[in-house]
Order: structure tokens, then C-alpha cells, then sequence
């Protein structure tokens, strides 16, 4: 494998951060919302999830329709309108007094994430080279990661300390950022095919979805339902162990571990394929969610954080790579969009599962019910897709060819 072809090129690092600001957003609102509407909208406790649903439902239905919309007017275009659509429903928080107008603009907002995070992740695909796709989409993927702790850090500092008018200027801040970096992406003729000036829109359930990726996308979503406890209640876990400022530190030590491993895995699934390293990084996340059931001290919590991000942290942009190289390159938005609509139904799912089941069962029993539940997605990975040679995962060789 060559290692001579640039990665961190312009556009690169410009995609990175545009990626990283929309991100670095969803998560500062993401966490923030409840509180804002319980607090200073006094929305119901028992409705405050609707902020979070409403939300993901926009970007879920959006996914599906946006594909023939992508193909009339390009990728890049887009991109360009969805980060738009952020930025002034960012704005329209401002001017959201009332339980009704919040939700609208929720809506609106889970529109231009659900276009901009299929389309972004289609994109790296034309500018990475060829030879370190998975490497590439390593190093993307780790933009949001990283924001996943960036986001309700600033997000709750913001709220505790300045308020919410500050907390919601600093969220709008975020999207003005990531249009100015996506301004600087210039890319060639060659890497993103432009759209056809006339072709028509057809909305069919062929264009909607990509039906390569399914089985791969339902074996996302199972693997979602397992880490969603994790995203979903690990720092109420951490409060209920009394772990003090320790608690906190779950998503630093992830990140951290996916700073460190990121080359390495990217580069692995590049030379050898994705089956080794699914094997490698489902142990890691199996065993730390295990160690995360057995936690009586900050120092076993810690640990496992650091092998969930080394297992899931880098196991979910092995399977985005796989959802994008499972189908023709010219349908990659198609191919990341069906992927990630089935996956964050699998999010949605496990976030409300844990709810149900952790009032019955407790954070130690549930955790480690979903150590055991990881073995039977494991299972299911390599009797629906693991059987796959690592050449059909390849569809830019092809069509480059």
C-alpha cells in the first residue's frame, strides 16, 4: 500500500472542520436542549424528549428522500445548502419563546444534519486517495468524535455559567464556523461528478435507498443498540458510583484512545481488509463494556472508556467505509444515507430501551447484558457480511479502473 499520496490536503482538513463544527453543534445542543426547554421554556419533564426525538426523526426521513435531490444538484451544493439550513435554524433558537416554535425548529435543524452528515461523508470518499480510503474515513470520522467532546463540554459550560441567550449564540457560532471552512473546499471536475444540468427528479424507492448496504446497515443499527447505553447514561452511571470529577472524564479518555489508535487502524483496514480489525475492535468494546458492568472504581471506569474507544470508537468508521464501498461510487451519499438513517434508528431504539431496562435491572446488570448481546451482533456480522473478500469493498478501484 502506498503511503506516498497526500491525505491532509486543503480540502481535507477543510471538510475535516466544516464536519467538526456541525458536530461540535449537534452535541452542544444535544445535551443542552432538555435543560433549555425544562428551564426557560417550562416544557413538561415527561415531553422533554421530544426535543431529541423530533430531531432524529427529521434526519431520518430526510435520508431517505434526499438521494434524487443529491443527483439533480451535486454533492458539494448540497452540503452548502444543509449547512445553510444550521446556521439559521442555529438563529431561529434565538427567537424560539414557546414549546411549539422550538419544535419546528428542531425539525428544521434535524433536516440540514441528516443531508449534511450523509453528504460529507460521500464526499470524503472523492478526496482521499484510493489506496487510504479506510485511513481517510478514520481520520473524518474522528472530527465528530472529537466534537462529541468538545460539544457538551462548551455546551453545559456555556448554559451553567452564561446563560441560555450565550449558550444558543455560541451554537450559532459553531455553524458560521463550519460554513466558512466548508467556503475554502475547492475541489476538481474529476473528484465530484457534476450533475447532468437537466436531470429530472424522480423520487423512487430504488433511488431512496441503497439496497447493497442493508445488511450492513442492520448489523450497524444492532451494534448502535449495544453502544447507546454508553452515549445515552454513562455519565449518570458515573454520578450514581460517585466518582466525582472522574465521571467526567469518560469521553476525553475515549478520544484520546482514538487519537492514538486512528492511524493504525485506518492503515490496517487499508492493507488487510475489514474482518481481522471488526474481530479486534468488537473484543475491545465487548470487554469494556463488561469491565464498565464491574466498575467500583474511577480507575476500572477509565479503563473501560479507553476500550469501548478503541472497539467502537474505531469500529464505527469501519463499518461507514464498508456502507460507502458496498455500492457504486456515483450513489455513495445513497449508500452512507441508508446506512446512517438504519443506524441512528438503532441509537433511537437503544436510548430508549435503557430507559426502560435500567429502572428494572440497574447499570451493572444492563451493561453487561450488552457485553453478551455484542457476541450475537458479532455472530450475525459474519453470517450476513463478513463473508465478503475484502475486493468488494473496493467500488473505487472499479469505477476508476
Amino acid at each position: 500500500m502506498s503511503q506516498s499520496e497526500p491525505l491532509w490536503t486543503k480540502n481535507f482538513i477543510s471538510l475535516f472542520l466544516c464536519n467538526f463544527f456541525l458536530f461540535t453543534n449537534y452535541y452542544f445542543l444535544l445535551v443542552t436542549m432538555p435543560i433549555y426547554a425544562i428551564h426557560d421554556l417550562h416544557i413538561d419533564e415527561s415531553l422533554s424528549g421530544l426535543v431529541s426525538a423530533v430531531f432524529l426523526t427529521a434526519a431520518i426521513i430526510v435520508r431517505f428522500v434526499a438521494h434524487p435531490l443529491i443527483e439533480r444538484y451535486g454533492k458539494l451544493p448540497m452540503l452548502k445548502w444543509s449547512i445553510i439550513m444550521f446556521v439559521i435554524s442555529s438563529l431561529l433558537y434565538l427567537f424560539s419563546d414557546n414549546p411549539a416554535s422550538l419544535l419546528a425548529v428542531r425539525f428544521l435543524h434535524g433536516l440540514g444534519f441528516g443531508v449534511a452528515t450523509m453528504v460529507a461523508g460521500a464526499i470524503v470518499a472523492h478526496i482521499v486517495p484510493l489506496s487510504r480510503q479506510g485511513e481517510g474515513m478514520g481520520y473524518f470520522v474522528l472530527s465528530s468524535n472529537l466534537a462529541m467532546v468538545a460539544g457538551p463540554f462548551f455546551g453545559l459550560f456555556s448554559l451553567e455559567r452564561l446563560g441560555a441567550f450565550w449558550m444558543l449564540v455560541f451554537a450559532l457560532g459553531c455553524t458560521i464556523a463550519s460554513l466558512l471552512s466548508f467556503l475554502l473546499i475547492r475541489l476538481a471536475a474529476q473528484q465530484v461528478k457534476r450533475p447532468a444540468a437537466k436531470r429530472q427528479l424522480r423520487f423512487s424507492l430504488k433511488q431512496m435507498i441503497e439496497p447493497s448496504v442493508l445488511p450492513l446497515a442492520l448489523i450497524g443499527a444492532l451494534f448502535a443498540l449495544a453502544y447507546a447505553p454508553v452515549l445515552s447514561f454513562v455519565s449518570v452511571y458515573a454520578q450514581s458510583l460517585h466518582f466525582g470529577e472522574s465521571g467526567n472524564l469518560f469521553f476525553v479518555i475515549y478520544a484520546a484512545v482514538l487519537l492514538v489508535s486512528r492511524p493504525f487502524t485506518g492503515r490496517w483496514f487499508d492493507a488487510r481488509g475489514p474482518k481481522a480489525l471488526v474481530v479486534f475492535c468488537t473484543a475491545s468494546f465487548a470487554i469494556g463494556l463488561l469491565l464498565l458492568s464491574m466498575a467500583k472504581t474511577a480507575a476500572v471506569y477509565l479503563l473501560s472508556a479507553a476500550l469501548i474507544g478503541m472497539g467502537w470508537g474505531n469500529l464505527f468508521p469501519i463499518l461507514q467505509t464498508m456502507a460507502i464501498q458496498s455500492g457504486p461510487l456515483s450513489r455513495s451519499s445513497s449508500s452512507l444515507g441508508t446506512f446512517l438513517s438504519v443506524f441512528d434508528v438503532g441509537i433511537s431504539a437503544g436510548s430508549f430501551l435503557t430507559g426502560v431496562l435500567m429502572a428494572s435491572f440497574g447499570f451493572r446488570t444492563l451493561y453487561g447484558a450488552d457485553a453478551a448481546f455484542l457476541l450475537v451482533v458479532f455472530i450475525l456480522y459474519f453470517s450476513m457480511v463478513g463473508k465478503k473478500p475484502k475486493k468488494e469493498y473496493s467500488h473505487a478501484r472499479q469505477e476508476h479502473a
